[in-house]
């Protein structure tokens, strides 16, 4: 499965949960998931889509360590 049809799937899972899902292309912060998700009660999720093989880089790890520790659910996600 390639990282778009997981972002697909991804997407389609939050959305069916209720949430309001932003694919986030380009930011002003390098390194930022792919995918934003907000929620009126669960709140704010950040995802970044890798496949089975992929890896997250240094830059990417430390976004979301950056994220969690604003207070978000900040994870990878492989499908």
């Amino acid at each position: 499965m390639t990282e778009q049809q997981i972002q697909k799937k991804k997407i389609k899972e939050l959305e069916d949960c209720g949430y309001y899902v932003i694919k986030l292309i380009k930011t002003n912060k390098n390194g930022i998931p792919d995918i934003l998700a907000l929620h009126p009660t669960y709140g704010i999720e950040f995802y970044e889509v890798k496949n089975k093989k992929g890896k997250t880089s240094k830059l990417q790890e430390y976004r979301l360590k950056e994220l969690k520790e604003y207070g978000f659910k900040a994870e990878v996600y492989r499908g």
